[in-house]
């Protein structure tokens, strides 16, 4: 299920720089997007689609670099449409980023899970009735996008599984790299 309106991040962006994330794997990043789009796991709405993609810049790291907020996924995407985190204060919800545009709206969801699943290099979220009458581990409630609360529900299904439901949200799917991530979606 899609919100009412456009997502907007729940937290505070503080830019280090506005240098472009700048890595060998954003043309596979790019892919995913357009692949999600093609597939309609990341609908449209104005201005945007529901649905983000990360992966991790070297593992066991605190680092990603994630699709912008506000971001359509069936456009072109150039590498000024993704933003790299380097770190995330959950408490004081604030992500500090590099790059020219605001993070997805799901950067502390995806910050949770890389700290969670060393394993995991790899995040993709995104939206498709279709996934919820499949019998895949869902989270007990709904609770509101980007908040700590779809954090917490989600992490303890996590710990188990690599593609989760979030209740009335859509789903996730992790990978130890993009390709696992997506083909896990493609192959369900």
């Amino acid at each position: 299920m899609e919100p009412a309106e456009k997502p907007v991040p729940q937290f505070q962006t503080e830019f280090i720089d506005d240098q472009i994330p700048d890595d060998p794997r954003l043309p596979g990043l790019q892919h995913w997007c357009a692949e999600f789009h093609r597939r309609g796991l990341a609908p449209l709405y104005a201005g945007g689609s529901y649905g983000n993609l990360s992966f991790r810049l070297k593992p066991g790291a605190a680092e990603f670099i994630i699709t912008a907020s506000g971001l359509a996924l069936k456009d072109q995407l150039t590498a000024d449409c993704f933003v790299l985190v380097s770190a995330v204060d959950q408490a004081r919800r604030v992500v500090r980023a590099h790059g020219r545009r605001v993070p997805s709206s799901e950067t502390m969801l995806h910050h949770a899970v890389y700290a969670a699943r060393p394993d995991v290099n790899a995040v993709f979220h995104g939206h498709s009735e279709r996934f919820f009458a499949l019998g895949l581990p869902e989270t007990d409630r709904a609770v509101p996008y980007g908040s700590l609360e779809l954090v917490a529900s989600v992490l303890p299904l996590l710990a188990r599984h690599d593609l989760v439901i979030m209740k009335d949200h859509g789903f996730l799917a992790l990978g130890k790299d993009l390709d696992e991530a997506g083909q896990r979606v493609i192959q369900i």
